[in-house]
């Protein structure tokens, strides 16, 4: 099954504001391909909207290595976990991030999109 791929958006060079856009994520599609976070760390906000379909359920993970992947956790301390459209603040800061859609049916179909951003200090 192909990993959906991602595209990316700098939205302020100064904050070094990334979006990060992940579409669609569907039962034959399944998961996002790895952003590399590499660099500076981030502060991280997600947002999951679309058809989640029958017991549609939709995690956020991060890796250090992109191979060994965990759920994150948002800042009310639950797991990044979306059963319905919404979006939260990530904690943490791990190497790599993606989407990955748990349970699904034919007719899930969504979009992640990840804003990320770290602000360089004024030298």
């Amino acid at each position: 099954m192909p990993t959906v791929p991602l595209s990316t958006t700098v939205l302020d060079t100064r904050a070094n504001a990334v979006s990060v856009v992940w579409s669609p994520l569907t039962q034959a599609d399944p998961d996002g391909a790895p952003w590399d976070m590499a660099g500076l760390a981030r502060t991280m906000f997600v947002t999951v909207r679309g058809t989640f379909g029958a017991g549609g359920t939709l995690v956020f993970q991060g890796s250090a290595d992109g191979v060994q992947w965990a759920t994150m956790i948002q800042v009310n301390n639950s797991l990044a976990s979306f059963t319905a459209a919404g979006g939260t603040g990530l904690r943490g800061c791990p190497r790599f991030v993606r989407p990955l859609v748990t349970v699904s049916d034919a007719s899930t179909s969504l979009t992640v999109t990840l804003y990320a951003t770290a602000a360089v200090p004024d030298v």
